[in-house]
């Protein structure tokens, strides 16, 4: 999509992309630079917990997912009052970051995209089926109506709630400092609270629910110890690995500041507790990228167990056979545990060392592939986006405003 297509942003219209995690939710603005036709971050922005908020449930407890997908599947979605309480929290923190942002800019015309983890409602605009929060069916309306009674216009409604791994992509592609930028073929595996994929082909993005027949998203996927690989590509699940090896809380490890970036320097210092924790990281981190490099150009193999048994196994034949990465872009946090100085030794390069084993190892790439990624050193780049789904989720919505231009 070319952005000389449309009107550049005006100065009094302010662009807002607001990433919803797990435990809080953050709002930033974006600019566009009409001699690049990039996006960059602004200089507002805003968080906020949702614990912050009076009334949050701080013992929630989802309704059991068989549940939500089945109220979905019948289309009759009644969340509980407890849920309803709970969404009105979430609800309540967007709006205040989004009042920030506007205080701060001294603009209150605003055209808002947003990014929420779950499954999404017919019209997009709501949560139908969440692992790890409310279900909060009407969202959107409620977050405008909310912003609108106290004089905040909305210059388009929000189109739909979006995901944080199309997000990424979509950052990481219109971006000023995006690694998707000027490159053809290539894969993100960004982790955070949780993981995210997205992917690139033929110059285009490509979300990976277009590929559920033949490439499966990291969370999906199992390690050989039985646990998502989620656990060991999110910063949140290697914290959490390390807790349970060391036999401690992840609360106390919070309390002390111990997070994945000082794992790996008590690494680096021969703590067994944390070597353990990098080794495991490093030989799924690795396998993971192996078996996205194989898939794309020979097709699946089906080398990891699903998470869910029942979901189907991934074709071998897809439309991009003989392909390769240009690059392999590792985001979010994780890309700053790849760059930090006890990261890059602990686990960067060892990533590399074990992937181009594998590489040279396998009976799926011919020769041409493997002088491809002879030099994986080069294409595994660590993306300095740390806000990324926030970015893609303003960059989508501007999009969607002007279609209806």
């Amino acid at each position: 999509m070319k952005l000389n297509k449309y009107n550049t942003l005006k100065d009094n219209i302010l662009l807002l992309g607001i990433d919803g995690g797990a435990t809080k939710v953050s709002a930033r603005n974006l600019t566009l630079n009409k001699k690049t036709e990039r996006f960059s971050l602004g200089k507002f922005s805003a968080d906020c917990s949702y614990n912050e908020i009076e009334g949050f449930i701080s013992n929630f407890k989802p309704t059991e997912i068989s549940v939500q997908l089945a109220e979905r599947d019948n289309g009759t979605i009644k969340p509980t009052e407890e849920e309803n309480k709970q969404a009105a929290t979430y609800i309540e923190a967007c709006a205040r970051v989004i009042e920030s942002v506007v205080k701060q800019s001294g603009v209150n015309q605003i055209v808002v995209g947003l990014g929420m983890p779950g499954l999404k409602t017919k019209d997009k605009r709501g949560i139908s089926v969440i692992a790890n929060g409310p279900r909060m069916i009407d969202y959107a309306d409620k977050l405008e109506k909310r912003l609108t009674d106290t004089g905040i216009t909305f210059v388009t409604p929000i189109a739909h709630l979006g995901s944080d791994a199309d997000y990424c992509g979509i950052g990481e592609n219109y971006s000023e400092d995006g690694k998707f930028k000027n490159i053809k073929n290539a894969y993100y595996l960004g982790g955070g609270t949780g993981v995210a994929d997205a992917l690139k082909l033929n110059g285009k993005l490509l979300p990976f629910d277009e590929t559920k027949d033949w490439l499966a998203k990291t969370w999906e996927m199992k390690s050989t110890d039985g646990r998502s690989l989620e656990r060991f590509t999110s910063v949140g699940g290697l914290q959490s690995i390390y807790a349970e090896i060391a036999g401690k809380k992840v609360s106390e490890l919070n309390e002390k500041g111990i997070y994945p970036i000082q794992i790996a320097e008590l690494s680096a210092k021969g703590n067994p507790d944390a070597k353990k924790m990098i080794q495991s990281a490093v030989e799924n981190i690795s396998l993971l990228l192996f078996e996205r490099i194989t898939g794309l150009y020979a097709g699946s193999r089906n080398t990891f167990k699903f998470v869910n048994p029942t979901r189907p196994k991934l074709s071998s034949d897809h439309p991009y056979l003989k392909y390769v990465f240009d690059r392999i872009i590792i985001g979010q946090r994780l890309g700053d545990l790849f760059e930090s100085q006890s990261g890059y030794t602990e686990i960067r390069k060892p990533v590399i060392k074990k992937l181009n084993e594998l590489i040279k190892k396998s009976d799926l790439l011919d020769e041409k592939a493997k002088l491809h990624y002879a030099d994986s050193d080069k294409i595994i780049v660590s993306s300095e986006l740390r806000e990324a789904p926030a970015i893609g989720a303003g960059i989508d919505a501007y999009f969607n405003w002007k279609k209806i231009q």
